[in-house]
């Protein structure tokens, strides 16, 4: 059974640091595309980052490049994000997602096309 738990959000001053961690089961994280997305309350669903299945191309949102990180643990079957230089504008809940790859270097911002989503975990950015 494919299953995917995020962990790591908090409340964090803003130009703060926080690293969210993905645990997957069911799929080993370099054979799957992968991303995170976020919701703020009253706003859409926003994809923020993926990262493709093998060779691991990333793709970030204008919003949060030069920003954050996503990365991958293949002994851990974790994904991560790490968010450096937060914004009260970054507070959400933040998901992760998984997908079989649709194609070789598999990565989107597309709610779409991901099938598998976590709980969520907030992220709350005080000034």
């Amino acid at each position: 059974q494919v299953q995917v738990v995020e962990s790591g959000g908090g409340l964090v001053q803003a130009g703060g640091s926080l690293r969210l961690s993905c645990t997957a089961s069911g799929f080993s994280v370099d054979d799957y595309a992968m991303g995170w997305f976020r919701q703020a309350p009253g706003e859409e669903r926003e994809g923020i980052s993926c990262i493709s299945s093998t060779v691991g191309r990333s793709y970030y949102a204008d919003s949060v490049k030069g920003r954050f990180t996503i990365s991958r643990d293949t002994a851990k079957n974790t994904l991560y994000l790490q968010m450096n230089s937060l914004k009260p504008e970054d507070t959400a809940m933040y998901y992760c997602v998984a997908n079989p790859p649709w194609k070789y270097l598999s990565c989107s911002l597309a709610q779409d096309r991901f099938n598998y989503w976590g709980q969520g975990t907030q992220v709350t950015v005080s000034s």
